[in-house]
């Protein structure tokens, strides 16, 4: 793999800003199933089916117990299996991108970047739900952090240090994830980090879309400032990261210009669902096709 930058090592104190992003973005993006957990909280169980980031990094054992319920979901919701390596593509899709969102939505909801430990982020077999224990975070200097807990000492001094904090902390998170998964997805460096690419580009997307849902008369520029982050954040040559967030607009008949992207791979679901169409931002579906959907 690719070694990403690694984060500066800080000490940290008892979080407590994160628990309210988190728990705002558990309120903004229904399809996060989230479990916080406090810090003195033990562990969760592997007895349970709950398996930490750090031994499905380490563990062939667990890395197995969770493909294996992925593999279950999927066959129940599908009526049959889909191969190995697409259960395990998207199962993998699943645990990044949610990362992903986890690590960028508290930086795009008040400018904290969080330092998500592998050990401190479980994923349940039997569901796919996650569960996290926030750690510390950094943000920008100035920022009105002083009576905050979980902060870590020495504040960034500026927007773009701070993406490139944010851009550290995925790689940090995900470096040894991928190498766990690159045998059973069959995806290699750079197959692995365009989908990191594309999960970190869509979740920031995401975030924006649902901001923009509690209020329709702001939906226009709650999702146009996340695109624009976004894009600042992906800019290009940002290795690992291989390629740029790349938003562009089409414009519909009516006169209304829509975000789109092009992933930089396949999510592999037409390989899961084989009578849905492609997805709207893949690789196989044109721009003509994607007005005709819009």
């Amino acid at each position: 793999m690719v070694p990403g930058t690694p984060l500066p090592v800080r000490a940290q104190a008892r979080p407590s800003a994160l628990v309210g992003d988190y728990e705002r973005l558990r309120e903004l993006c229904p399809v996060l199933e989230l479990r916080l957990l406090d810090p003195a909280e033990p562990d969760l169980s592997a007895a349970d089916g709950w398996y930490s980031g750090a031994r499905l990094a380490t563990e062939e054992r667990a890395l197995a117990a969770v493909l294996a319920g992925a593999e279950e979901r999927i066959a129940a919701e599908h009526g049959r299996a889909p191969r190995p390596h697409v259960t395990a593509s998207r199962l993998l899709h699943h645990y990044v991108w949610s990362a992903c969102l986890l690590i960028a939505g508290p930086w795009h909801l008040a400018r904290r970047v969080p330092v998500v430990d592998l050990a401190d982020l479980w994923l349940h077999a039997p569901t796919g739900r996650l569960a996290l224990r926030p750690g510390g975070h950094v943000d920008l200097a100035g920022a009105p952090a002083g009576a905050l807990t979980g902060v870590l000492p020495g504040h960034l001094p500026g927007d773009d240090e701070l993406r490139a904090e944010l851009r550290a902390a995925v790689v940090a998170h995900l470096e040894p994830v991928l190498a766990a998964f690159a045998g059973p997805t069959r995806r290699r460096d750079r197959a692995l980090w365009g989908m990191v690419t594309d999960d970190l580009a869509s979740a920031v997307w995401y975030l924006g879309r649902m901001l923009g849902a509690q209020d329709a008369a702001l939906a226009v520029a709650a999702e146009g400032a996340a695109v624009a982050a976004a894009g600042a954040l992906l800019p290009g040559g940002t290795l690992p990261l291989p390629g740029a967030a790349d938003f562009r607009r089409l414009r519909t008949p009516d006169g209304r210009e829509h975000h789109t992207r092009t992933r930089l791979g396949c999510c592999l679901y037409y390989a899961v669902k084989p009578e849905a169409v492609a997805c709207l931002t893949c690789p196989r579906t044109g721009d003509e096709e994607r007005l005709r959907r819009l």
